[in-house]
């Protein structure tokens, strides 16, 4: 077996910024990816947004990481050159009962630090946008978008230049727990072929059933994953709209809110649909919901104007019973195996609490090291 001090299973952004914060704190790291490059799962299918850090409850890890992240995340964009854009969203509410709501979600975003957060009355936001229908709105200036696949590029310069390896095509089958080290075993091998002192566990959507492949691990506290899938339908035509536009939230998601890219064309999504499995199909009949869902704020889109565009998977740790969990970042002192991090039910905001969580993660790494 091959010795190595830090293995990080997962090369999407989370597993990617993990490395780096490692590599630069001086640690020899080998990432291991099951496809044949970067962020090819969750990472390069979601809304491409910087989370301002409004809906989390306060004192949750997704509260802290986000609003921790989110000015990290600016700050290595302007430094890089990394595209971006600081555009601002509107969350509107349509109903009096979401009118109501706004306070609560404004109240919450104070509460976590986003001191920006603006209440507008409905004439206020539809001045803003003369597109929208509304009867209020909170605006968050410090929202914004990514390109994130030039983001994970940096990422992945910045491990490799403080010596970080990335092996593709390989994915992390199983691995037992030894004095001292993790051993792991590769797919299509039948003994281990790694040796760890500390892995990450950063796997995505596959991270919770990698637990149930820990020998050594505590059994009652192997995890399973529950699936919210989400699509996303473009728009043909340009979008009316120079904000992100999002409607109160719902359970598991943020509701079927219009997002731009850097170019300026829009989307619609991700809605919620609760899968057995990850699926990535999108069904053209649930643009039905969208434009009933659309017209709620933006009343003149017209007909025949969606068309299918990509699906992404949340790997949440519960169901429909509790949608809004929390991230868990769990070392040994959870689960009883010395030298594993496990990072299960990284949904958003992980891209934006990217760089915070991975020097979280360097940090509870340096510990296992230590101890």
């Amino acid at each position: 077996m091959e010795d190595v001090e830090c293995v990080v299973i997962g090369a999407g952004v989370i597993g990617i910024a993990a490395a780096r914060a490692l590599a630069m704190a001086g640690r020899e790291v080998v990432v291991l990816e099951k496809s044949p490059a970067i962020g090819m799962g969750a990472s390069s299918r979601n809304s491409e947004v910087i989370h301002a850090g409004i809906y989390y409850p306060a004192d949750s890890l997704k509260a802290r990481f986000c609003v921790e992240g989110r000015a990290r995340l600016y700050a290595y964009c302007a430094e890089r050159g990394i595209p971006h854009r600081r555009c601002g969203k509107f969350i509107v509410a349509v109903t009096e009962a979401q009118v109501d709501e706004l306070d609560a979600i404004a109240e919450r975003a104070r509460r976590n630090g986003v001191g920006d957060i603006e209440t507008l009355s409905g004439a206020q936001a539809m001045a803003a946008e003369p597109a929208l229908k509304c009867l209020g709105a909170l605006h968050s200036p410090s929202t914004g978008i990514i390109d994130s696949h030039a983001y994970m590029l940096h990422l992945l310069g910045d491990a490799q230049a403080h010596g970080a390896m990335v092996a593709f095509c390989t994915a992390a089958e199983s691995m037992r727990v030894e004095p001292g080290a993790v051993a792991i075993t590769i797919s299509g091998d039948d003994t281990p072929m790694l040796r760890a002192r500390v892995v990450i566990n950063a796997a995505g959507i596959d991270a919770a059933a990698l637990t149930h492949r820990i020998d050594g691990l505590d059994p009652a506290y192997a995890r399973n994953s529950c699936y919210a899938k989400g699509s996303y339908f473009s728009l043909s035509g340009r979008a009316p709209f120079t904000r992100l536009i999002y409607p109160a939230p719902e359970p598991g998601g943020l509701g079927v809110h219009l997002t731009l890219d850097l170019a300026g064309q829009a989307r619609f999504g991700p809605d919620v649909e609760w899968v057995d499995a990850p699926s990535y199909h999108v069904d053209p009949k649930r643009a039905e919901t969208f434009y009933a869902a659309i017209r709620a704020y933006w009343p003149d889109l017209r007909d025949g104007a969606l068309a299918p565009a990509y699906a992404g998977v949340r790997a949440k740790l519960h169901g429909q019973d509790r949608p809004n969990g929390d991230f868990a970042i769990e070392g040994p002192d959870a689960h009883g195996a010395a030298g594993v991090i496990n990072l299960l039910g990284i949904e958003s905001p992980g891209l934006t609490s990217s760089l915070a969580i991975a020097d979280h993660v360097a940090e509870m790494a340096r510990e296992c090291l230590d101890a």
